[in-house]
């Protein structure tokens, strides 16, 4: 064909590939709830997601990742696992998940830290779920961590990912800093 003639025929529609993501939770039910609503909210075609919870210490939940995603040959392009330092050794978890290239959103003390981040920015250290969970209530009055709405977190979403991702509070080591998270990271890549 000739350039003259290739000139009028359109090009196919090109798309990039789905980037399919594996997020692995260390607890029953808040955090799959908040990347469920997440993914249900967004929906973002570029990016698959499939959202597992496994309740257990962060050096077990980023081995059973590990397992899933070796089971499933290929079928994911990352995977993380979202833990809390709550009273766990995650200094384990963190080799662990670097010699079996699995990606770690840990927040520290808790994942509240990063439901508060939607609504204000905190840097001041935090000692445990009890004072975090407070201060998220003056935000969401009838939180509950068994039954979290995604609604309520909605419209924060892009001003945690920002305020979680701020230069100095970004970092690789969530679980030496308190407070800290890496779940910007993460919902960074599923926005």
């Amino acid at each position: 064909m000739t350039r003259r003639e290739n000139a009028g025929r359109r090009r196919g529609a090109f798309r990039e590939p789905r980037a399919c993501l594996l997020v692995v939770c260390g607890a029953e039910a808040t955090e799959p709830a908040y990347f469920q609503g997440l993914k249900e909210s967004r929906r973002n075609p570029a990016v698959a997601i499939k959202v597992k919870a496994k309740p257990a210490d962060p050096e077990t939940v980023v081995r059973y990742a590990a397992g899933l995603r070796d089971t499933a040959a290929d079928s994911y392009d990352e995977v993380w696992c979202v833990v809390d330092v709550d009273e766990f050794d995650v200094a384990k978890a963190v080799v662990t998940a670097r010699r079996v290239r699995v990606n770690l959103a840990i927040s520290n003390p808790c994942f509240e830290y990063w439901l508060l981040l939607h609504f204000e920015a905190c840097v001041a250290p935090l000692t445990c779920y009890s004072e975090v969970a407070r201060r998220l209530r003056r935000h969401v009055p009838e939180y509950d961590k068994s039954a979290l709405r995604f609604a309520d977190y909605a419209s924060g979403v892009e001003a945690a990912v920002d305020r979680a991702l701020e230069p100095g509070h970004a970092l690789t080591t969530e679980h030496e800093h308190n407070p800290a998270t890496g779940v910007g990271a993460l919902v960074k890549k599923v926005l």
